[in-house]
């Protein structure tokens, strides 16, 4: 069920959107707060990318993949590859979320709903500083797309 905010149509909300500011919502405390928080999350997620880089460098699949004998040790050694991938994969997706976020403080707009325009909660955004929807309008943005990423609540 959407929430009530949700429901209301955009020209219900334009004489509000310009006047929404993330300092009514997010003092410099919070803003600085959270700032920090997507600034470690990034480092740490290109942490581990490198990590994963230098893994599959040195994984034995690769030993395994020189030693193939069967269709069996082939797929074995495919399914780490495509493990490996799969994790890069998740990991740039979230650098790419931290990223639109950064863009959001600097425009002013961050820590506002970009579906119905409403503040999104503090302690969302403290759990998933790069948030873009309040719950609410991500619990149905979840409903009706189908996202590669999996849910984000």
């Amino acid at each position: 069920m959407l929430g009530w905010a949700a429901t209301q149509p955009d020209a219900f909300w334009a004489p509000y959107r310009g006047s929404l500011q993330m300092s009514h919502d997010l003092d410099p405390r919070h803003l600085e707060e959270l700032k920090s928080n997507l600034q470690a999350r990034a480092s740490q997620l290109r942490e581990e990318i490198r990590q994963t880089l230098l893994k599959s460098d040195q994984e034995q699949y690769a030993m395994i993949g020189d030693q193939v004998r069967d269709l069996e040790d082939d797929s074995f050694a495919d399914l780490m590859v495509d493990v490996n991938l799969a994790e890069i994969d998740r990991d740039l997706q979230e650098l790419r979320l931290i990223d639109a976020a950064k863009l959001r403080m600097d425009d002013g707009s961050y820590g506002h709903c970009e579906s119905c325009g409403l503040p999104i909660e503090l302690e969302r955004l403290r759990a998933t500083p790069f948030a873009s929807r309040c719950f609410d309008c991500q619990s149905s943005f979840e409903r009706n797309h189908f996202q590669n990423i999996g849910h984000t609540l």
